[in-house]
């Protein structure tokens, strides 16, 4: 029983952390970094290279991360991140110039690149046959601070009258928060510290990431999982462009029918992850993917705003179809010791595949001057990850309930 109440109380305790930690981040960029960027006298090229310094590190760092705490211990490792979201808003303070600017949110991006893959390992480590709840759960929070972020950073910048200064030291308050909750729960047990240098001994680093590497169930999901960010990160962007341009909508309708996703996805998560628990990971990841893709395809053939504003809601139901089971059938895939090092080659690959969609679907519209192109382009590889899943031999889909 006092071991169901610690696991219970980690799980809480690492929710509200999640809660503080991705509401800083997002706040360090949401709204602010753009006038922030432009106001250091950014080059307009550069813009770019800016906005995506801090998604580099996903790619860099969550699989070494994942791995390092399958040999230390994953609250070890969640209290380096810790303290990489309670500096780095400080770094903000002394910024004079936009390459500082670009270094900073790049040092910022480990933070978030280490956190989210370690804390879905803990949690799938303490919660075996309820992973697929639990992660979801625990994203569902991370996207509730992913949510207030823009409201709070934005009326900060307006009651200050863009006073970036201010803004950054708020986002410090809300990392050094998450801080403090990880310096006092997150301690890691005698028998926990034996037991992860007896990994050291027995099995490299290397070694991990070469096991699951060579596990196909965990690339075929990995793949879908970079598929789903693929068209998320395409869509995020040119949805706007589309709304504007092509539906003529105002800025408000925009944002209500963009941040319906948002406002849908941590609703949903926990009761699509509970029912992968149930039902197992393949059926919903499969319903999902075709869920998904069937608004993404009519979006840019209707421009009346309820329609759009129910597609963007049916994107965002078989979004959370697919991400609420993909981290739990990663670890599904592997044994205990490797969980940290599969969630890291799962968030490795996704960040891949979420830098890359906005890229190629650009190239796609400058090609073919025409929106109805590309968004089938994506439909099509949603499609395409919903076949693999439901083919592939190599996924072990389990029902644990």
């Amino acid at each position: 029983m006092c071991e169901a109440g610690d696991k219970e109380r980690f799980f809480k305790v690492l929710c509200v952390v999640g809660l503080f930690a991705i509401l800083s981040s997002t706040m360090s960029k949401n709204p602010v970094l753009n006038p922030f960027a432009k106001s250091l006298g950014t080059p307009t090229p550069l813009l770019g290279v800016v906005a995506a310094a801090s998604t580099v590190p996903g790619i860099l760092i969550s699989l070494p991360a994942g791995s390092l705490s399958d040999v230390y211990g994953k609250e070890r490792v969640l209290l380096l991140s810790s303290i990489l979201f309670a500096s780095a808003p400080f770094l903000y303070l002394p910024i004079n110039g936009w390459w500082q600017l670009a270094a900073v949110r790049f040092y910022h991006g480990f933070a978030t690149a280490i956190f989210v893959p370690v804390a879905s390992a803990a949690i799938a480590e303490r919660f075996p046959r309820k992973k697929g709840e639990r992660i979801s759960t625990f994203s569902s929070a991370t996207i509730v601070g992913r949510c207030i972020a823009p409201f709070l950073g934005g009326y900060i910048l307006s009651a200050t009258n863009y006073n970036y200064h201010t803004l950054y030291l708020a986002v410090g308050v809300a990392g050094v928060a998450a801080f403090i909750i990880s310096s006092i729960f997150f301690r890691r047990s005698e028998e926990t510290r034996k037991r992860k240098m007896e990994s050291v001994k027995s099995r490299s680093v290397t070694r991990s990431w070469r096991l699951v590497a060579k596990n196909r169930g965990v690339l075929v999901t990995s793949f879908v999982e970079a598929s789903q960010y693929y068209t998320y990160g395409a869509l995020e962007f040119f949805l706007v462009g589309y709304l504007k341009e092509v539906a003529k909508m105002d800025p408000f309708l925009i944002g209500v029918i963009s941040g319906a996703q948002l406002v849908v996805i941590p609703v949903a998560k926990p009761f699509m992850g509970r029912l992968s628990d149930i039902i197992g990971r393949r059926i919903p990841i499969v319903l999902g993917c075709i869920v998904a893709a069937i608004p993404i395809t009519i979006i840019p053939h209707v421009t009346d705003f309820t329609i759009l504003l129910a597609l963007s809601i049916t994107y965002g139901l078989g979004f959370s179809l697919v991400t609420a089971a993909t981290p739990a059938l990663v670890s599904d895939q592997v044994t205990e010791d490797l969980y940290g090092t599969a969630m890291g080659f799962l968030a490795t690959i996704m960040d891949v595949g979420q830098v890359l969609g906005p890229i190629i679907t650009g190239l796609i519209i400058a090609v073919s001057a025409t929106y109805t192109s590309s968004f089938t382009a994506l439909a099509a590889i949603l499609l395409i990850s919903s076949i693999v899943m439901s083919v592939s031999k190599d996924v072990r889909a389990r029902k644990l309930m």
